[in-house]
């Protein structure tokens, strides 16, 4: 997920020799990978792997924790479930709610634009410096695809994480959005069935616990020509608020892979409920005996379905947690009752060894392929979490399935992954597609972190898309000096393919690609036409945050973001592509109104690094970090990893001088030398939040800081707390929180002062109400205010619909703004009520909300770019408010 450019040291031959060790700081009744587990690695084995090892004069920067990419993969999903279920689990039905409730509110002010409708380049060599990723070979980008769909006649259809679905009538390229009417934009999966009709799975299996934010299953008559609309949904209420890993068609009937066990329906008759066919442990379903134990989420996990081509009331389930449980296995129906299946050859049936699972068949139903991502390979293998690839050349699920390929095979096929602790299937518990060429049942496409092609039926691979080029010969970080033998790849994390005019579109963490079924490639087996159908109108990213500020050298504004395994992009005032002058995963952002160049950008763990020329390439195509244009000053939070900081974790400056900085791990960290500090010893600690307790959101404004934190920060003994003390150290407390109080026992996740007065202080609060939150102290409302700096509050949610609350803002002339999951709501000056602010903002999470030096508000959204409005404030906004 964290693309990080290790390599220029490597090639430079700077890198040391540093092992570190990082321990889970949560664990759930099973092994759990979307949370930390143990690792050791030194520098020297991390080549191939996303890590920031960037050094300056000679040692290993304070902000470069050797974190490995698959924890990055697993503590990111984790973290952004935490704070939208924590302190319990949330029932079905909650995010539909809230989206009801969104449109009986009013609406004001104008349209938003749209700022980030350009394509990104990811090889912008602008940027080419040793913090970003440019020239790695993943060219334009966008965010994490999910869904891939794709005809004969050139139609081409891509389902983003939390973008919704996008149609190309060109074969890709000069994308519609067609889905912005539902309510969830989450994609679990998109397939096209015998009739032509487009289904559409809302609910990302990949972000594990957040499953509320699926609205079920839709259908759309008209793909080509239609969009998906609320009234299209198949059947009840039955698949609300979970994921769906996958549809499968047999007979008249649909099968759902999902998070609460697998279900059908009629694809001939779409109205009428859901039939439940399976769950494994259906008294942790909701309103089941045991739905509150917080293992509930992950008890009736469904990966996929694979029906028998010769039979179709013969299926076979693939079930399973990819953290492990007993209940994980492939199950068929034996006289009406589902048994665990064995005997299945090669295939291993044992619950520590099925886990992650994906199936795909041959259009002539001679062959079936899967994939099995191992509970035990996870826990016990530190190289990969693979258990292997397989074939069923009888072309029935239950085999005998012979296997085809491990780790190692593939390893040796051409992948760039060739170090240990990164090796193919790293992540197979995230990464996995299989896709069968219609017209050859032996040409077969796995997708893990990168693309992997075998013609004879997996005798033999090669790897078409590369993880990138940076451990290979052909590259260079001076274009001037590469062999020319380096070809464009892909972006690594590979999610969905499809097959469609003889193209081949695979979905990634990066966006679309596309290459001949039947393509060519060098002598390694590297793919030599990849195309990427990026190109600015298809819009997924996944921004954390946003920063703004004058460009003086181009005029306008320079927009930069933190982005999900994208990096951090920018976009100045003239730019008609945006460049990416950061890699790894993209976190918090801070920028100097005044001066746009002046950026500095997390990359996870607070590890911060700053630039004062927007990290522009001084032209010396140098790997030499001491002639970088970006500076490591991570606090000392940092080196402890997970246990020192949230995957992305707050930082800012204060309100009323843009020197004096804040930042929150563990401790709560200020330095006062702004942009210009160069050396991680100049932070200070002012304050120890505890143990075992790190910083959620700060805050400062004219010296005074508040620190919202949690710890433990899963639903299994859920806390939080806010801190507030002066940036010199002194006046340091905890506010009083009882569980039972004012203020609910929810992810406290964003704040804003008033700029006339510090005492008063609004915080933004996430998660769901005690309605839908079983959870001790869940409480209700979303925004909280204090006069008192915090000693009493009162909740001011008003007519909020009851939705997560990721950040707030004040206005000049005395409104507020505030970011949630649905929408962004606006409170006009001297109103109690909410509106809805602006028209045409798609449905997404919007994360952030900052203003520029104009007082333009931009928004940051978790799955539909970056996006802007001018607020202007009336007093007939406030009324009937």
């Amino acid at each position: 997920m964290a693309h990080v450019p290790w390599r220029r040291l490597l090639a430079a031959g700077a890198l040391t020799t540093t092992l570190v060790t990082l321990t889970g700081t949560a664990a759930v009744a099973k092994p759990d990978p979307n949370l930390p587990r143990p690792w050791a690695y030194g520098h020297q084995a991390q080549v191939g792997r996303h890590h920031a090892d960037r050094v300056l004069a000679g040692r290993v920067r304070a902000e470069e924790d050797p974190s490995d990419e698959t924890e990055n993969a697993a503590e990111s999903a984790a973290q952004y479930a935490e704070a939208r279920t924590s302190p319990g689990v949330v029932a079905p039905g909650a995010y539909s709610a809230a989206w009801a409730q969104l449109g009986s509110l009013p609406r004001v002010g104008g349209a938003w634009d749209h700022v980030t409708d350009l394509p990104y380049d990811a090889d912008d060599p602008r940027y080419r410096d040793i913090g970003s990723n440019s020239s790695g070979g993943a060219g334009r980008v966008t965010g994490r695809i999910t869904g891939l769909a794709a005809d004969d006649a050139g139609f081409v259809y891509a389902g983003g994480a939390n973008g919704g679905v996008f149609r190309s009538r060109t074969g890709g390229g000069q994308w519609t959005p067609i889905a912005d009417k539902l309510p969830s934009l989450s994609t679990g999966d998109l397939q096209l069935d015998g009739r032509g009709r487009l289904w559409y799975a809302t609910g990302e299996a990949n972000t594990g616990a957040t499953s509320f934010v699926g609205t079920g299953v839709y259908v759309l008559a008209d793909p080509r020509n239609g969009q998906f609309q609320p009234g299209g949904r198949v059947g009840g209420a039955e698949l609300e608020s979970t994921t769906i890993n996958a549809l499968r068609f047999a007979g008249d009937l649909v099968w759902a892979a999902t998070g609460r066990g697998v279900w059908t329906h009629s694809t001939t008759t779409l109205a009428g409920p859901w039939r439940m066919e399976f769950a494994p442990n259906p008294d942790f379903l909701p309103g089941g005996a045991q739905d509150a134990d917080p293992s509930a989420p992950y008890k009736n996990i469904a990966n996929d379905v694979a029906i028998d081509p010769a039979d179709p009331t013969k299926v076979m389930l693939a079930v399973g947690w990819r953290g492990g449980d007993t209940y994980n296995g492939f199950y068929t129906r034996q006289g009406g009752v589902w048994t665990r299946q064995t005997g299945l050859g090669d295939l291993p049936s044992g619950s520590d060894d099925v886990g992650n699972v994906t199936f795909a068949k041959a259009k002539d139903g001679s062959r079936y392929y899967a994939i099995d991502q191992s509970p035990l390979q996870l826990a016990t293998n530190p190289d990969s979490a693979l258990q292997g690839i397989y074939v069923s050349r009888s072309g029935s699920p239950t085999g005998p399935w012979t296997l085809i390929a491990d780790h190692v095979k593939l390893r040796d096929s051409g992948s760039a992954l060739q170090d240990p602790g990164y090796q193919p299937g790293i992540q197979s518990w995230y990464n996995q597609f299989l896709q069968v060429d219609p017209a050859d049942p032996e040409h077969v496409f796995a997708g893990l972190e990168e693309v992997f092609e075998s013609k004879d039926g997996g005798a033999h691979w090669i790897t078409p898309g590369p993880y990138w080029n940076f451990s290979f010969p052909c590259w260079d970080i001076n274009p001037a000096q590469q062999t020319g033998d380096c070809f464009a790849t892909t972006h690594p994390d590979q999610h969905s393919a499809a097959i469609g005019k003889g193209k081949l579109f695979v979905g990634n963490d990066g966006g679309v690609y596309r290459r001949p079924v039947r393509g060519a490639v060098d002598s390694g087996g590297h793919a030599k036409d990849w195309t990427s159908l990026n190109d600015g109108t298809i819009d997924t990213l996944q921004y954390y945050s946003v920063g703004v500020g004058k460009d003086l050298k181009t005029g306008g504004m320079a927009v930069s973001g933190g982005l999900q395994d994208n990096g951090q992009s920018i976009r100045r005032g003239k730019d008609m592509v945006m460049g990416s002058n950061f890699g790894g995963d993209g976190g918090d952002t801070l920028v100097d109104p005044n001066n746009g160049c002046n950026i500095a950008a997390e990359y996870v763990y607070l590890a911060i690094s700053v630039t004062q020329n927007c990290a522009v390439n001084n032209g010396s195509w140098t790997v030499d970090p001491t002639k970088a244009t970006s500076f490591g000053v991570a606090p000392p939070d940092n080196a402890l990893g997970g246990a020192g900081a949230r995957f992305i974790a707050p930082f800012g400056a204060d309100a009323k001088n843009i020197r004096n900085w804040v930042a929150g791990g563990r401790h709560v960290w200020t330095q006062n030398k702004g942009f210009t500090i160069r050396d991680p010893k100049e932070w200070k600690s002012v304050y120890d939040l505890g143990e075992g307790h790190v910083a959620t959101a700060v805050v400062a404004s004219g010296g005074t800081i508040y620190a919202g934190w949690c710890g433990p920060c899963n639903n299994q003994g859920f806390t939080r707390g806010i801190a507030t003390g002066k940036a010199d150290g002194t006046g340091w407390h905890q506010l009083n929180l009882p569980v039972d109080g004012t203020l609910p026992n929810r992810y406290v996740s964003g704040f804003d002062v008033d700029p006339a007065n510090a005492k008063h202080v609004f915080v933004a609060i996430n998660g769901f109400s005690r309605k839908w939150t079983e959870g001790p102290g869940a409480g209700v409302g979303h925004l909280f205010e204090s006069t008192d700096g915090g000693a009493h509050w009162s909740d001011r949610s008003a007519n909020l619909p009851d939705v997560p609350a990721n950040a707030v803002k004040f206005l000049p002339g005395g409104g507020l703004v505030l970011g949630t999951d649905l929408a962004v709501f606006y409170r006009a000056p001297g109103a109690h009520g909410w509106a809805v602010l602006g028209t045409n903002l798609p449905t997404t999470a919007v994360l952030q909300v900052r203003t520029d030096a104009d007082g333009r508000l931009y928004a940051a959204t978790h799955g539909r770019g970056i996006w802007s409005t001018v607020i202007r404030t009336r007093p007939e906004d406030a009324e009937g408010l």
